[in-house]
């Protein structure tokens, strides 16, 4: 059996025929054998797709055939080819739903007016030389944070990416606007949103770590300044960088460590809960007190 592999990407760019690219991308996985969620919007793709890596590779290939597509970072992570039950492939207004489609203008470049970008070294390097004075700033769920983050970051209490324009907007981080603020994501995606929307609001000095925490992950492991897992929007549900990561997280039922969330049992329920392997035995349904900020968002995939 061929190794199994993810990969993890997305592209801003303009695209007209939004239509035609979709029915592309559906037939080139459909013919390779590929599994995953991809969005395609009128402001780029964005895309976590699974399956064999000789497949995968020819999807790259391919895939950066595309002119805007060229540039395309795609991140590759193992995995066993049980993460993704189904392929789906779907145009929507937005890559990130934050509810305003003219919150952003892309060109072939990207996004236009967002936060600088930083290689993992850049950022290391940031805290070296300004300490204290750097913030990071968590651009995912909040109980994402939960399980990993960077060491003393701001975690924003939204529930959606919907929350994260408001909340930008709302005031509550106007301390922040002369200082360097430093985004990030899982992959790269939602920072590029949210750093733009932070430069309009009047924030000074806004970063964001190119190719989002995996490519930290990958280059510093556990040896840096993120602690705990990584939380991802597919069968695995988390992810370490080294056989090291400090559990951070904990059960919901009986507050010991763990990184484990697991899926409501009830069917009016979509929450996710995180649990101990022991309590999550005895009935997860029971274990699903109301709590908005682990509500599942499918589309928050970067």
């Amino acid at each position: 059996m061929e190794p199994q592999k993810i990969l993890l990407y997305y592209g801003f760019t303009p695209i007209q025929d939004t239509a035609a690219v979709r029915l592309w991308q559906l037939t080139l996985c459909e013919s390779l054998g590929l599994k995953g969620r991809i969005l395609v919007s009128p402001h780029g793709i964005n895309g976590t797709v699974g399956g064999d890596m000789e497949s995968l590779k020819t999807y790259v290939a391919r895939t950066k055939k595309y002119p805007g597509f060229k540039k395309i970072d795609f991140k590759w992570s193992e995995a066993t080819g049980n993460e993704f039950p189904r392929l789906a492939v779907r145009v929507k207004e937005e890559l990130v739903a934050f509810g305003d489609p003219s919150v952003i203008k892309v060109s072939e470049d990207g996004v236009i007016g967002g936060g600088k970008h930083l290689k993992p070294y850049d950022v290391q390097k940031l805290v070296e030389e300004r300490g204290d004075e750097v913030v990071f700033f968590d651009g995912r769920n909040a109980f994402e944070a939960k399980i990993g983050k960077f060491k003393n970051a701001v975690i924003p209490d939204v529930t959606t990416s919907r929350d994260f324009v408001e909340e930008i907007k709302s005031g509550k981080y106007d301390h922040l606007k002369d200082k360097p603020v430093v985004t990030y994501c899982t992959g790269g995606i939602r920072c590029e949103i949210i750093s733009a929307v932070m430069v309009d609001n009047g924030f000074k000095e806004v970063y964001q770590i190119e190719g989002g925490i995996v490519k930290y992950g990958k280059k510093y492991g556990d040896k840096g300044l993120w602690e705990g897992s990584l939380y991802t929007f597919d069968g695995r549900m988390a992810i370490d960088f080294s056989p090291k990561a400090k559990v951070i997280g904990e059960c919901e039922s009986c507050n010991a460590p763990t990184k484990q969330f697991y899926n409501c049992t009830r069917k009016a329920c979509h929450e996710l809960v995180l649990l101990c392997e022991d309590c999550s035995k005895i009935d997860v349904s029971k274990s699903c007190i109301h709590d908005s900020n682990r509500a599942y968002d499918p589309e928050m995939v970067g």
